[in-house]
């Protein structure tokens, strides 16, 4: 199917090598549960890697927007980093050479050497976002910029809902099946606990069509995109849990014109590292002018009524 066909109207689309690095000091360790499987990940990601090329448009479509949104900041970035397991390929669409560094724990970059890094769809996955986050406020040199895209949000809600009626009706329970994703709010909290300046989150919404849900499945499975939860159940989906999964799926979910509809919703953080030539806010009572005179209305104090 192509790619013009299976992305919805309204998202504006727009080789690295390694180098010896010294790394960052490991973080504190997170006091958080462990959410993911990150052994069970790189397995996924390497048996997905031969046939990626198949199922890249997210990456794509996502490196080229994230291409377009750097031609718009008035500012020449000299050294970059890109992080993720796709690093080579954002490189490449993105149209220069840079450090690519693996979403390990431990990132591979050396303190304030960067004035760019682009973290490329795989922050999701993160055990300890917020330590991620520092890292790469860590990596970047004084007024330096991150870019962050990861899932959140709605993406996959369909396959979630479709999954969750199906084990409640034929087995009584559930297991996690679909990684939770942050809402919007979180996320670019996530950016001021990390301690970047000037931060912004936005999302971006992709509506997908398949031709059924085991074509989705597939294409996860094509992506690397599958259940590494730490807490996912060992035992091989059911052949009539998934049948009937299917059903549900297609009956509460259909797309336009045939198949079946997948929301992936993709967040964008953006934060730079502190410098003292960056706006700051101003201090409460120091503005020239007030709110007041602005809107042409009389003050007044928190206590005071009207016509008093």
């Amino acid at each position: 199917m192509k790619l013009s066909k299976r992305l919805a109207k309204g998202f504006k689309p727009a080789a690295a090598r390694v180098m010896g690095r010294k790394t960052l000091e490991p973080l504190m360790p997170s006091p958080l549960p462990t959410l993911f499987d990150t052994g069970l990940l790189a397995q996924r990601r390497s048996r997905a890697a031969h046939g990626f090329a198949q199922a890249d448009f997210l990456h794509r479509e996502i490196a080229a927007e994230i291409q377009e949104r750097l031609e718009e900041v008035n500012k020449s970035f000299q050294s970059r980093a890109i992080i993720g397991w796709q690093a080579g390929l954002w490189g490449e669409i993105m149209g220069g050479t840079g450090l690519a560094v693996p979403d390990a724990d431990v990132l591979g970059v050396e303190t304030g050497a960067h004035d760019l890094v682009i973290h490329a769809l795989g922050l999701h996955w993160a055990n300890d976002p917020v330590g991620q986050l520092v890292q790469c406020r860590r990596a970047l040199r004084p007024d330096g910029l991150m870019i962050a895209a990861l899932f959140g949000g709605q993406t996959l809600h369909e396959l979630r809902v479709a999954l969750a009626e199906a084990e409640i009706e034929l087995s009584g329970g559930l297991s996690p099946r679909i990684a939770p994703m942050g809402e919007l709010r979180d996320l670019g909290a996530l950016l001021q606990r990390a301690g970047f300046a000037l931060p912004v989150a936005d999302l971006r919404r992709f509506d997908v069509t398949y031709k059924t849900p085991m074509h989705l499945m597939a294409e996860l499975r094509a992506m690397g995109e599958t259940n590494v939860m730490a807490a996912r159940s060992r035992k091989p989906m059911r052949r009539a849990l998934l049948a009937r999964a299917c059903e549900i799926y297609a009956q509460h979910f259909p797309a336009k014109g045939g198949g079946v509809r997948a929301t992936f919703e993709v967040a964008f953080l953006t934060g730079w590292a502190p410098h003292d030539s960056q706006q700051k806010p101003l201090r409460p009572g120091s503005a020239a002018a007030s709110l007041a005179d602005a809107l042409g209305t009389v003050e007044q104090s928190a206590g005071e009524k009207p016509g008093k």
